[in-house]
């Protein structure tokens, strides 16, 4: 029999059952919407996650990290990666699943640099310090930058520019920075001066002779204040503000504080940076060196490294061979890549039970679409008797009512992919309306209905229904053409 007369047979014999195959068909449209519905939301998720990753700036760089100067100094009860050379905090702890062998200093810097791939490293200067600005006294972090800095984080200023050049005296402040200093708007901070306080030098300190005791330049007690004269404050460096960052959107999408470096309040020229760390060791840092030095862990006219630095690739492709590279020189790495695989097989499972909760509202439609079939056989039995006897093959009978199943398949796979498209946008509109925007949130599409997706779930409803009708066509084939004609 033809493909075309199947067809048309199958079609008429649904549309002499309507109600039935409506009912039968409402249960693959609930199946095929539940399933299209919670997958799209399980890749709604993922794609919203990726998407926050990749606006974070987060795939075009990796930390790497050398051997801790406190650890080679001897130091083992203090945590690894919580502080440097310097004393201070310097962000977040590393991967200890690899021990670095070499110290990162300006020499790995120099390497790391010239490796294929990488459009610069960033070696992480951090350290708080007392500033003055118009007139106002406050501690603050600051950090190094490279200049040029294709770091996202420096995409989105409230006034001004990034700094212009490496060797300027130029820096760039925090929103939080001006309502601090006291400036109306980040636009009166630019062109200001933001001084850098440090405690008077030893010769200084001889010179100021019998002068009274101050804290960072600024006289202790009344007695001090009334008779040392104002500006004796020493200004140890001068920078000019250039550029004030945005402070980050508050309904969660990403700000400044972008990439993998540590964030900071106030952001200068690299190379002053250093000199600032070296010319400024803390008490604390000069120990730790001397113990190095000591037992040999460094030279004595060594470089004690930075405790981490950034390195920028031009595309993420490359960012494993760069890793290899880096395991080679013996210094160790860190990158979002790394937890990739795991966020992967972490939605694959939720997607799975998803779906497999989806698809049980179809297997359950399937048992209808079975039920359908038999209730069909026991009111054409005289007419497949009839066609069996004019020649019709056991095949034949089968395709008929496998065409019928399809044809159930198939529509309510169509109309529950279209169904669920509506509820997810509905869903949508709903959670903006009432969740979303109260919190002054922008809309985020919560699912996301690949083509693969609803094509896959037609394919799906299709495959269960013809599984469905796979008893009822062996039975319909194996009714005895005499008997049934004898059928009431």
């Amino acid at each position: 029999m033809p493909f075309l007369d199947l067809l048309r047979l199958s079609l008429r014999n649904l549309r002499e059952a309507k109600l039935r195959a409506t009912l039968t068909s409402m249960g693959v449209i609930v199946g095929v919407a539940v399933i299209v519905t919670m997958v799209s939301f399980g890749l709604g998720l993922q794609r919203n996650l990726l998407s926050r990753f990749k606006a974070l700036d987060l795939f075009n760089e990796m930390t790497v990290f050398g051997k801790n100067i406190a650890v080679v100094a001897g130091n083992l009860d203090r945590p690894s990666g919580a502080r440097r050379a310097g004393g201070d905090n310097q962000g977040p702890r590393l991967p200890t699943n690899f021990t670095p062998t070499r110290i990162l200093d300006d020499a790995a810097i120099a390497e790391i640099a010239k490796l294929p791939g990488v459009s610069y490293v960033e070696p992480y200067i951090g350290f708080p310090v007392e500033c003055r600005s118009n007139g106002k006294v406050f501690a603050h972090s600051v950090a190094g930058a490279s200049v040029p800095n294709a770091s996202s984080r420096f995409k989105e200023f409230a006034a001004g520019q990034m700094i212009s050049a490496t060797n300027s005296d130029e820096a760039v402040i925090s929103e939080d920075t001006v309502r601090i200093s006291g400036y109306a708007s980040p636009a009166e901070a630019i062109g200001k001066t933001l001084e850098f306080l440090a405690p008077p030098s030893e010769k200084e300190k001889q010179e100021a002779g019998n002068e009274s005791e101050s804290f960072f330049g600024l006289p202790l007690g009344e007695a001090d204040q009334d008779t040392k004269p104002r500006g004796s404050v020493v200004v140890a460096r001068t920078f000019r503000i250039v550029g004030v960052l945005a402070e980050p959107k508050q309904d969660g999408r990403p700000g400044p504080s972008r990439g993998l470096m540590p964030t900071a309040d106030i952001y200068i020229p690299l190379p002053a940076a250093h000199q600032w760390a070296n010319e400024h060791l803390g008490e604390q840092a000069r120990v730790v060196m001397a113990l190095a030095r000591e037992n040999g862990a460094i030279g004595e006219d060594q470089s004690p490294g930075y405790f981490s630095a950034l390195v920028r690739v031009n595309d993420p492709v490359v960012l494993t061979d760069v890793r290899k590279r880096l395991t080679e020189f013996g210094l160790g790495s860190f990158s979002i890549v790394d937890q990739l695989d795991q966020i992967r097989t972490v939605f694959l499972i939720i997607n799975s039970v998803l779906g497999l909760l989806g698809g049980i509202s179809l297997l359950v439609a399937s048992f209808g679409i079975a039920n359908t079939m038999i209730m069909s056989i026991l009111e054409r039995t005289r007419e497949i008797g009839i066609m069996k006897a004019i020649g019709a093959e056991d095949r034949e009978i089968k395709l008929i009512f496998f065409f019928e199943a399809a044809v159930i398949g198939f529509t309510g796979g169509v109309i529950g992919s279209l169904a669920a498209w509506g509820i997810d946008a509905v869903a949508n509109r709903l959670a903006y309306r009432f969740i979303l925007k109260p919190q002054g949130a922008s809309f985020v599409d919560f699912f996301h209905l690949p083509v693969w997706l609803w094509m896959g779930a037609i394919l799906f409803a299709l495959a269960v229904s013809v599984l469905a009708a796979l008893y009822p066509a062996a039975r319909a084939a194996r009714i005895d053409p005499v008997r049934a004609l004898r059928h009431d």
